[in-house]
């Protein structure tokens, strides 16, 4: 397999040091802002600054990196900014998303757990590279009742994996661990664990073999819930500058209510 491309579990811990900071023994992240969205039926959702990976389509790029846009918030104060859209829109469901959750480890591991109190489900939207490469991660997350995983494939096969996030190929893999591992932790297929997938790059052989190797972990992660790429403005200029042309997409004004 090619070398060709950036490690993202080094990336990942060269972010960790820039978008958190322990104070008094409690792990604080940066955080972009909080808002109430549709998606799920309606959720309310924490927008985290820090991502191990570069996703060509990211729709998150202008702030997703960008340290200098975040705050500083405890999983007290971000569960409190959450917990407020939640109630006072009749919630049921909470999520971290913009960049990846699970850098911040411990932050996310008690912000789920006071959602846990509550009763809440908490959506873990992820692209699972730290959780396939560490198993105990996977046991944490399954330790709460109220948790979902959502790993989210960038991509059918290797080669799309790199080319749209410009890391290297092998590391994939990890996100098949991911949910293998997530799955030897209890968590159930299907329902507490699924696949989600970019397909906007990628052939119907492509999307076909990726499912054969979902179901060959379980039969019940059949049911892949599919992304296109959604060309926002500023999508459409990121997609431009890389060379990169989807062959599925949708304007943010027609999104299929299956994706929703």
């Amino acid at each position: 397999m090619s070398q060709e491309g950036y490690d993202p579990l080094q990336r990942a811990e060269a972010v960790r040091r820039l978008v958190t900071r322990e104070v008094n023994d409690v792990e604080q992240r940066l955080y972009y802002r909080f808002r109430a969205d549709r998606w799920y039926g309606g959720i309310a959702t924490g927008d985290v600054i820090g991502c191990d990976l570069s996703c060509g389509f990211c729709w998150s790029w202008r702030f997703r990196d960008n340290v200098s846009l975040g705050k500083f918030m405890t999983p007290q104060q971000a569960f409190n900014a959450i917990y407020s859209i939640a109630k006072s829109k009749g919630f049921t469901q909470v999520r971290l998303s913009g960049a990846e959750p699970t850098i911040s480890r411990r932050h996310l591991l008690d912000l789920i757990e006071l959602f846990d109190e509550r009763g809440i489900t908490f959506i873990l939207e992820t692209n699972g590279l730290l959780i396939g490469n560490d198993p105990s991660y996977a046991k944490d997350l399954a330790a709460h009742p109220n948790v979902v995983v959502r790993v989210s494939f960038k991509g059918a096969n290797a080669e799309e994996f790199h080319r749209l996030t410009g890391a290297r190929a092998e590391f994939f893999e990890l996100q098949f661990r991911a949910i293998e591992n997530l799955v030897s932790a209890g968590l159930e297929p299907g329902r507490e664990v699924y696949a989600a997938a970019m397909i906007g790059f990628s052939d119907d052989n492509s999307i076909r073999d990726f499912v054969r190797r979902l179901t060959s972990i379980d039969e019940r992660l059949a049911d892949v819930d599919w992304e296109y790429v959604i060309l926002y403005r500023h999508v459409e200029e990121q997609l431009r500058r890389l060379g990169l042309r989807p062959r599925r997409a949708v304007t943010p004004d027609n999104i299929p209510v299956s994706m929703v």
